[in-house]
């Protein structure tokens, strides 16, 4: 997918839905982030994975699993593929029916080194928005979700999802 629209399309309904600007934004983004990570060999979501692992130390796989909405499944493969180049390891969790996840020396040192080349890819990207418009659209995109403020607040508003809404059935007292 492109990052800007084709002159002489006709994009209809598009161009007013929500979605489709986040989504074109997300490939914008990413593709701005493979450009800056390139000689890192990294993706998004192993940054993702490498950060919260970075931050909480010890969490078991499916709690960075789920802190991320990343499927089990798929988790399994993103984190074999960190293990397998250095960057983060299992240990033998308390209970010992699963796995804590720590990052490596390996690891640590490249978090050292991605942090500031993203700060540089996120401020090129949303240099137009300054620092309050930056601030705005994140809380924005919370309030979307209904994630929790940063400090630890319960959202200002909780929109309900469209995924989430269900029509009534037939019978029941929305009928």
């Amino acid at each position: 997918m492109s990052q800007s629209r084709k002159p002489g399309i006709d994009y209809g309904i598009l161009t007013e839905l929500i979605g489709y600007a986040l989504r074109r934004a997300q490939v914008h983004m990413y593709q701005d982030f493979f450009r800056a990570t390139a000689a890192f060999d990294i993706r998004p979501a192993q940054f993702a994975v490498l950060t919260v692992i970075e931050r909480n130390p010890g969490l078991k796989q499916s709690e960075v699993a789920a802190a991320l909405g990343i499927k089990r499944t798929n988790f399994v493969g993103l984190l074999d593929a960190l293990e397998s180049r250095g960057l983060a390891e299992r240990r033998a969790a308390r209970d010992r029916r699963s796995y804590a996840l720590y990052l490596t020396a390996e690891g640590e040192a490249l978090m050292r080194k991605l942090r500031p080349v993203l700060k540089a890819h996120e401020e090129h990207l949303l240099a137009g928005l300054g620092d309050e418009g930056r601030r705005q659209l994140i809380a924005l995109l919370r309030r979307v979700t209904g994630e929790a403020e940063p400090d630890g607040g319960a959202p200002r508003s909780r929109l309900r999802l469209v995924k989430d809404a269900r029509p009534p059935r037939a019978g029941s007292a929305g009928t």
